[in-house]
């Protein structure tokens, strides 16, 4: 480099909202590596408090790139005031952000929203893919309708945007942290859906708000969609890299798998030789005890991602098995 060199080109600024998950946290490092500031948005200190408005509009003004993913966790039961919170902390944070992002001298170029792909309806028949694939019904749809509604709400005519339907994300300490804790109680076996009370757990009320999970034969088949977390961000960076990419995105590996295979490899994982099968007469009070949902477990998601196939995104993780065997691993040293 030549003395009067400007030298690297930093990146710019990327603001993160809802960044103190699991994928908000890696990602806050792998864009602090590249070379971005990295302004935060969330609940607790030294985030941007979501009720500061003047605030957010400082972060957003003259960033290159937002990241939306605030949201309650939906592992927890559906009651009233989980059903408020998880709907205000996705659709609410959402408006807040657009209205920023309206108001600013200069907005983002990029605006990457959460989504998910439980958007899609129950699906055993046929994958579910952006061009063909069919919204759902119930809770969990009306809540994802809302917050894609709340993203691509108005004109932000210099703002791409892009809502990423996730697929359940593996990675270490994340999603699968239950099941693995099952499977090694020789409790993990498949899953099946089938008869349960219309009354008992809640049942009755939980059908009046939406969110009662009907039965559907599954038998431990249900789809598993799902995606490594180095794919999300690798996803990331090929959707920033790409302006031609714009609206709903599956973010989901291109290889789904099922309950079945999905209970299987975790019992070879932590060396259980048997794992006994759940009904759903077994789930529902079990579901009830652990203060979440069936759904969480019985509904079938058989997600493609046809836009990033088509785009030319080449996954690092296309199969379960070999997801899983990474994230079997000791975990990679990490330096600051």
């Amino acid at each position: 480099m030549t003395p009067d060199s400007p030298g690297p080109v930093r990146p710019g600024r990327a603001v993160l909202a809802g960044a103190s998950g699991f994928i908000g946290a890696i990602l806050t490092r792998e864009l602090r590596a590249e070379g971005y500031e990295v302004a935060l948005i969330g609940r607790t200190s030294p985030a941007v408090a979501w009720h500061d408005h003047a605030a957010i509009d400082a972060a957003i003004d003259g960033a290159s790139l937002v990241i939306n993913l605030a949201g309650k966790s939906v592992n927890c039961r559906y009651t009233e005031r989980n059903r408020a919170e998880i709907r205000r902390s996705r659709v609410d944070t959402t408006s807040t952000l657009r209205q920023s992002i309206a108001r600013v001298a200069s907005p983002p170029a990029l605006w990457l929203n959460s989504s998910t792909a439980t958007i899609y309806r129950h699906a055993e028949d046929r994958p579910q893919t952006e061009s063909t694939g069919e919204i759902g019904t119930g809770f969990s749809v009306s809540i994802a309708t809302d917050w894609e509604d709340a993203f691509f709400a108005g004109e932000l005519p210099q703002t791409r945007r892009v809502a990423l339907r996730m697929a359940i994300v593996l990675g270490r300490g994340g999603a699968l942290a239950p099941l693995v804790r099952v499977a090694r109680l020789g409790l993990g076996g498949t899953q099946h859906d089938g008869w349960w009370f219309r009354s008992l757990f809640g049942s009755a009320g939980r059908r009046r708000a939406g969110v009662w999970h009907e039965r559907r034969g599954t038998k431990g088949l249900q789809k598993f969609s799902w995606i490594h977390i180095d794919d999300v961000v690798g996803i990331v960076r090929f959707i920033r890299d790409r302006p031609n990419i714009t609206g709903v995105v599956n973010v989901s590996a291109p290889e789904p798998s099922d309950n079945r295979r999905l209970m299987g490899l975790l019992r070879r994982g932590v060396g259980a030789a048997v794992g006994l099968p759940a009904y759903r007469w077994m789930l529902e009070p079990a579901m009830w005890a652990l203060r979440t949902e069936t759904e969480l477990i019985l509904k079938s998601r058989w997600v493609l991602p046809e836009r990033l196939q088509n785009a030319g995104y080449v996954f690092r993780y296309s199969t379960l098995e070999h997801a899983l065997d990474e994230l079997a691993r000791p975990a990679p040293a990490t330096t600051r």
